[in-house]
């Protein structure tokens, strides 16, 4: 089933998941999200509640993953969710967010790392599902820009990856089971086989 399918669906039978859709669709009208080839924001988190949808998580769990960038990226606030959408789904999105008044960058993912495991586990599912989304676009815009898409992350193409991995082990250990985890490994040894193949022969 595709996105728009899932979501006109989802949105015909639970009016929770329709005021999430409209309500992330006003918040990031005009956003692009960063390193997708120009894909309009509002598609991300519809592909990431789509995923969870598949394996049987229940509509918080739809509409936090539908909602959670908005505090990050957005100028929605935690005050308004939690009046809006109850406090357990925004709960969810304030632990899928970003600190950014950690510094450095690094250290700013290592505390929402932590941040995001002590939430539990429907917080690592939407974070899993999150991750392996991202890799899915950023292999998809490589595909196309080559090296040049990096230009468009906060850190190189390598860190980035490396994040990824950090990520991965997190959620490995905190819950194994969670049905993402086996395609996100994929996808990442996918994506540095593509730069791999895309690397200038040695000495050339």
């Amino acid at each position: 089933m595709s996105t728009t399918t899932w979501l006109e669906a989802a949105a015909d039978r639970s009016p929770l998941i329709l005021a999430a859709h409209r309500r992330a669709r006003a918040a990031h009208a005009g956003q692009v999200r960063n390193a997708s080839g120009g894909m309009p924001y509002i598609e991300h988190p519809v592909a990431v509640a789509a995923r969870l949808a598949e394996h049987g998580f229940d509509d918080e769990v739809l509409a936090a993953a539908l909602l959670h960038d908005v505090l990050e990226d957005t100028e929605l606030t935690h005050e308004q969710l939690r009046e809006e959408f109850g406090e357990r789904i925004a709960g969810l999105v304030a632990a899928l967010s970003d600190d950014e008044s950690v510094e450095p960058y690094l250290a700013r993912k290592d505390e929402h790392r932590a941040r995001v495991a002590a939430a539990g586990r429907d917080a690592l599912a939407i974070y899993a599902a999150d991750k392996l989304t991202n890799v899915i676009t950023l292999r998809g815009a490589y595909a196309r820009e080559g090296e040049a898409v990096a230009a468009e992350l906060k850190v190189p193409l390598e860190t980035k990856l490396e994040i990824w991995d950090a990520d991965l082990e997190m959620m490995t250990r905190e819950a194994g089971d969670l049905p993402f985890l086996g395609d996100l490994e994929a996808e990442l040894t996918r994506l540095r086989g593509d730069r791999a193949a895309a690397a200038p022969p040695r000495g050339a």
